[in-house]
C-alpha cells in the first residue's frame, strides 16, 4: 500500500480533514492512557528550523499514544554532510514509521514524500504550514462550530501561513480576506487555485468587516531577520489592533500561531484580549497532530 503523505491541507479530502478535527476533539476530550496505537512506533523528526511547538506537540503525541519520536537535525545526520535527500528519504524510511520534516524549502519535503517508504508530514516549509491549519480549524470548531461559510480575515505577510489558510478556504468553504502589501502578496497560482474565496484589501479594517476570525504572523519569519527593519516600515499599516477587531464581528476570534511580537503585527491588547485564543491555538497542535498521525499511520 503506497503511504499517505501530508505536505499540504489538498492532500487530504475535505471530508477527511473535517473528521481529523472532530477526532482531534475528541482525543482531547477524552484521553485514554491505555490507548495506545502507536505502541512499538516510530516517528522520525527531522529539523532544520527551530521550534517549540512543533517538536513538543508531534514528541508529546507519539509517548501518549505509546510510540516514540527521534530529534533529528542536520548538525547530527549525514543530511548536513552533503547526502542526496533520496538517500537520505530511502535510509530512514526503511527505519521508522512515519516522518515530519520541519524546513526551509518546500522542495526537501516533497522529495523525501517521493522517496520514502512510509508517510512523510510537513511540519513548516518556506510555502506552507499545514499543521498549524489543523490546530486554527480545531479551535474554531471548538469555539465557534463549522467555519463553513464563514469570513476569516488574514492581516500581514502572504507567507506559509497565508499560503495555507488559503488552501483552507478552499477545503473548510470559507471566505479569506487579504490585507498585505502589495509587494508581499501570496503566490498568485495558489490564490487563482482559490478562486471567488479569496479577496484582497489595502487595509486590515477593510479586510476585517464582518470577519468571523482574525489572523496574523510575525512580519518577519526566521530566515528573514536580516530584513526586520525594512519589514518593520513596509508593514507598519498592517497592524491587528482594537480598530481591526471593532470592525470584526463582535464575537470575532483572534487567532497567531505563536510566537508573536506584540506592538509589532499585533498589539498587547488584542492578542491578551478575551477574543485572543492563542493558547488553546497553541495546546491544539498536539491533538490535530495525534489525530493526524493516527489517521497516517493506522491505516
Amino acid at each position: 500500500m503506497q503511504p499517505r503523505h501530508f505536505i499540504s491541507l489538498l492532500d487530504l479530502s475535505s471530508a477527511e480533514l473535517r473528521s481529523l478535527i472532530l477526532r482531534a476533539i475528541q482525543l482531547k476530550n477524552h484521553r485514554d492512557p491505555d490507548f495506545q496505537p502507536m505502541k512499538g512506533k516510530v516517528l522520525a523528526m527531522i529539523f532544520e528550523k527551530s521550534s517549540t511547538r512543533t517538536r513538543i506537540s508531534f514528541e508529546a503525541g507519539m509517548a501518549q499514544f505509546g510510540g516514540s519520536a527521534l530529534f533529528l537535525s542536520p548538525r547530527d545526520t549525514q543530511l548536513g554532510r552533503g547526502e542526496p535527500l533520496e538517500d537520505s528519504a530511502k535510509v530512514i524510511s526503511s527505519m521508522v514509521d512515519c516522518i515530519m520534516l520541519r524546513t526551509d524549502k518546500h522542495e526537501t519535503v516533497t522529495t523525501f514524500a517521493q522517496h520514502s517508504k512510509v508517510p512523510v508530514i510537513n511540519g513548516l516549509t518556506d510555502l506552507l504550514h499545514p499543521c498549524q491549519l489543523l490546530a486554527d480549524m480545531q479551535t474554531y470548531f471548538e469555539h465557534r462550530g463549522d467555519i463553513a461559510g464563514k469570513t476569516v480575515a488574514w492581516i500581514g505577510d502572504g507567507n506559509n501561513m497565508c499560503h495555507s489558510y488559503i488552501n483552507a478556504a478552499r477545503q473548510f468553504d470559507f471566505k479569506l480576506n487579504i490585507a498585505c502589501p502589495v509587494d508581499y502578496r501570496p503566490q498568485q497560482s495558489i490564490v487563482d487555485a482559490a478562486g471567488h474565496r479569496v479577496a484582497f484589501f489595502s487595509t486590515p479594517e477593510q479586510a476585517a468587516q464582518h470577519a468571523d476570525l482574525v489572523v496574523t504572523d510575525v512580519w518577519a519569519s526566521m530566515g528573514q531577520e536580516e530584513e526586520q527593519k525594512k519589514r518593520e516600515f513596509v508593514f507598519k499599516d498592517f497592524q491587528v489592533s482594537a480598530k481591526t477587531m471593532a470592525a470584526a464581528k463582535a464575537d470575532a476570534l483572534f487567532m497567531h500561531c505563536l510566537p508573536a511580537h506584540r506592538g509589532e503585527e499585533v498589539t498587547a491588547e488584542v492578542i491578551d484580549g478575551p477574543q485572543s485564543v492563542i493558547f488553546p491555538e497553541a495546546e491544539n497542535r498536539l491533538h490535530a497532530q495525534k489525530a493526524l498521525l493516527e489517521f497516517l499511520i493506522c491505516r
